[in-house]
């Protein structure tokens, strides 16, 4: 990941821009962009995706996401994290075909480690940075 942090303007400091490869967030604007193109995503949606970028390579509890997009805690048996985090695979996904971003650790929560997916001689795909 590389953050590149804005100008400040009018004496404050802009939260600065996420790049993963061709995807890019700005947090300060709730814009996210997939290879120079504009992903339409719900504020929720954006929320998630910079919360799990947030955490890069680190696993991100469900009940820790959800206070950080809902503010409030996770009510026992509420599936909401998971519905999110599949309508943002399946944007990603559209948007950038050859790339994985958002990775399930069961048990545990999730990861956002983004992995461009090669594929070999035989068409099977591996993973690789």
């Amino acid at each position: 990941m590389t953050l590149h942090q804005s100008e400040a303007v009018d004496g404050q400091e802009s939260i600065g821009v996420f790049s993963f490869g061709p995807l890019e967030l700005h947090p300060s604007e709730g814009l996210a962009s997939a290879g120079g193109v504009a992903l339409h995503l719900s504020v929720r949606e954006f929320g998630l995706l910079v919360e799990l970028a947030r955490n890069d390579g680190r696993i991100v509890r469900r009940e820790e996401l959800y206070e950080a997009v809902w503010g409030e805690p996770l009510r026992p048996g509420d599936r909401t994290v998971d519905v999110y985090v599949r309508r943002l695979r399946v944007k990603l996904a559209r948007a950038l075909p050859s790339w994985s971003f958002i990775h399930t650790h069961v048990g545990f929560g999730y990861r956002f480690a983004p992995m461009l997916e090669s594929a070999d001689e035989n068409g099977a795909l591996d993973a690789a940075l």
